[in-house]
């Protein structure tokens, strides 16, 4: 579990792909303070296991279902990637809980300024959107960010400098992907109000019952 709230930029060293899987080395420096095998390491959004490490690298192994579905694949030698260490239990949760487990990928299509915030216009699938509501909250390539609107195809975020300055966000274009993860409550409510197998007594009315909305 993380947080979104990113911990340093770490730098492609190297992506070794198969024929459906991949091989991803970065080089870190914060995140490599106490670093384990077997550690999650949350890279771009991803929660990956750490495989192997030196001094100042980590290597993980992304399967075939990653590749799929997030744009490591994407990546290249030399490339800035977004890095947070799993959460601990005494940690102050700054952003929101994350799982690293990217629910799709978001292509940006605007980039503007407006005084100290920078804002980006990303347009996605809409079985993204449904999970995705203004004022909640959304993780792009690992960053715990808030929603400021949505509609039919697109959703927009404001970024502050900081967010702006520590993370990979300050260098994305038009065109560029993003993984996306939705806020996981919004997926367990869904399934709480359409199971599978039998009748729900939770349903809007009594949510709203008992001011849930």
């Amino acid at each position: 579990m993380f947080t979104g709230i990113i911990e340093e930029k770490g730098v492609v060293k190297s992506l070794l792909k198969g024929s459906k899987s991949a091989r991803l080395s970065i080089s870190a420096q914060r995140i490599m303070e106490d670093i384990r095998i077997g550690d999650s390491i949350n890279t771009n959004g991803v929660c990956l296991t750490v495989a192997a490490f030196t001094a100042d690298t980590f290597t993980a192994d992304i399967m075939p279902e990653t590749i799929r579905k997030t744009n490591l694949n994407k990546l290249k030698t030399g490339d800035p990637v977004n890095l947070e260490r799993a959460l601990l239990l005494n940690d102050r949760l700054g952003g929101h809980l994350v799982n690293g487990h990217i629910d799709g990928i978001g292509t940006v299509k605007r980039i503007w300024e407006e005084d100290n915030s920078t804002w980006l216009s990303i347009q996605t699938d809409p079985s993204i959107l449904r999970y995705i509501v203004e004022k909640g909250s959304v993780a792009l390539d690992g960053i715990s960010l808030t929603v400021v609107k949505v509609d039919a195809i697109n959703f927009e975020v404001s970024i502050i400098p900081h967010t702006r300055q520590t993370t990979t966000l300050t260098g994305k274009k038009l065109g560029d992907w993003v993984n996306i993860e939705c806020d996981i409550l919004a997926k367990y409510t869904e399934k709480l109000l359409k199971p599978e197998d039998q009748e729900s007594k939770i349903t809007l009315d009594f949510l709203a019952k008992n001011n849930f909305l």
